[in-house]
């Protein structure tokens, strides 16, 4: 019972012990709240970070086949806690930022490596095919197929380790057929885009990997898809996505934020898609860009796709797949392999209207490539020919040196960076060389790659350089010591 004081206060006489229980509970609640929010607060990731997350085969193996635009599924693995080592320097798309395979990247490299040859950060098994890593924010993001899934996979990984930090996957039923995967994802705006072997295209936040968008180049544009799937990368050029379907749209423009078609190109000719790339350029004061489709070359205006000029003189029978080389104000070389051999290109302006026009042609046996596209270097060319030579050119077509019969590249690729060039041979050998008009110079050699077909376009960013073969991918340290 309780007792009342003059105050009116009850008096704890029998009933303390539920007193305690009414009051001393919710307070012990309280507290061991305030307890364990601390010890979330002092034990969570660093702002950015993401906690880690890993799909399981069953969940990849069940991704539906992506819409033909709108959101798709969640991302199927998160960045994982610990942050992302920082490598300076960046490769954000196919044929780096300037898209001429060249790197501006003042990281002093290496003119010489010991005979094992340059170090190895990492080695990753990867599905079968050439695709290649775009490198943005110390990530190396990389459309990779996953042959037990049976879909595409776009692998986020951290460039100085090959952590794979997410991965993005939607269905792609198909089989080898010289390989799966050989494009370039393009990177800006913390976007990735990517363009699938099948013509699907999928956008994705670049820190996260969760879906912004996704077109289906077939379904909505009657594209049809190469022999070997699609070569084609894409482009991203302010922003905007640059794709050439080549059905009802022989190009077509992409809002990057919102998978919006801004712009469409006719098509009344019916010229298909290639395996070859759009480069965009600026001529007679307008920018413009400039695509090898099946029945000949095009220019498209940039700002509203209109047809600027055209010209059938320019096919390659087989697989049309090297990018068109800027060598000047209005002077393009173009080259491809299969007896096609090169062509420079000029572009004339007049009374408002481009006329195109061959300058020149130089037959197989002289200069052409088969795969890669050559790199205009302090005014020269440099490729592989035919032949499998690495090869000089000067801008009127004449050849300045070849490396000899010795020195066979086959159809490997090659970048410059801080004044060398890095030239790849099919089995994985990967040679340094000083690109220079006055001869061929060899400054190291190395086995690199163990496996076969090393046909994939090479990466560089902060003196770390990335090369696979048909089934792994490298990276290797060639910073100078």
């Amino acid at each position: 019972m309780e007792r009342k004081e003059a105050s009116g206060r009850p008096q704890r006489s029998g009933g303390t012990a539920r007193w305690l229980i009414a009051v001393g509970v919710p307070v012990l609640v309280a507290v061991a709240g305030l307890v364990g929010l601390l010890a979330w607060f002092l034990a969570r990731p660093e702002v950015g970070q993401i906690a880690p997350r890993e799909p399981s085969p069953s969940t990849a193996a069940a991704t539906p086949a992506p819409p033909a635009s709108g959101p798709a599924q969640a991302p199927a693995a998160a960045a994982p806690a610990g942050g992302v080592p920082t490598v300076k320097g960046s490769w954000p798309r196919f044929r780096g930022a300037s898209l001429d395979n060249i790197s501006t990247d003042p990281t002093p490299l290496a003119r010489s490596w010991p005979p094992e040859g340059p170090p190895k950060l990492w080695t990753l098994p990867m599905g079968e095919g050439y695709a290649a890593p775009a490198i943005v924010n110390s990530r190396a993001y990389v459309l990779d197929y996953d042959k037990a899934a049976r879909a595409d996979r776009l692998r986020c990984l951290a460039l100085a380790t090959g952590q794979e930090l997410w991965s993005q996957s939607y269905a792609a039923d198909i089989k080898s057929n010289h390989g799966m995967s050989r494009t370039v994802p393009a990177v800006a705006n913390n976007r990735v885009v990517t363009l699938g072997p099948l013509l699907q295209v999928m956008c994705c936040d670049a820190t996260t990997g969760q879906v912004a968008w996704q077109l289906n180049l077939v379904s909505q544009f009657g594209a049809t898809i190469p022999d070997w799937y699609a070569g084609q990368c894409p482009l991203i050029d302010g922003n905007r996505v640059i794709l050439a379907p080549g059905g009802t749209a022989l190009m077509v423009a992409v809002d990057l934020a919102s998978g919006r078609v801004v712009w469409q190109t006719p098509n009344p000719s019916g010229w298909k898609m290639t395996h070859g790339s759009v480069m965009p350029i600026t001529f007679a004061g307008q920018r413009e860009y400039v695509y090898c489709a099946s029945g000949g070359v095009v220019g498209v205006s940039a700002k509203d796709g209109s047809l600027l000029w055209q010209t059938p003189d320019w096919t390659v029978s087989t697989a049309n797949i090297p990018t068109p080389v800027p060598v000047g104000e209005g002077r393009l070389f173009l080259s491809g392999g299969y007896n096609a051999g090169s062509m420079m290109l000029g572009l004339k302006s007049a009374d408002g209207k481009i006329t195109p026009e061959t300058v020149f042609r130089l037959k197989a046996n002289v200069f052409g490539s088969q795969q890669q596209t050559p790199i205009f270097y302090q005014g020269y060319l440099y490729g592989v020919a035919p032949n499998q030579q690495l090869t000089c050119l000067d801008p009127e077509g004449n050849v300045k040196w070849s490396s000899g019969s010795t020195r066979r590249f086959g159809i490997g690729p090659y970048l410059i960076a801080n004044g060398l060039m890095f030239v790849l041979n099919d089995t994985g050998g990967l040679t340094l060389v000083d690109p220079s008009p006055s001869g061929y110079k060899e400054l190291a050699r190395a086995k690199v790659l163990s496996g076969s077909e090393a046909w994939g376009p090479l990466a560089i960013a902060g003196g770390l350089l990335v090369a696979r073969d048909l089934t792994s991918m490298v990276c290797l340290d060639v910073r100078a010591r």
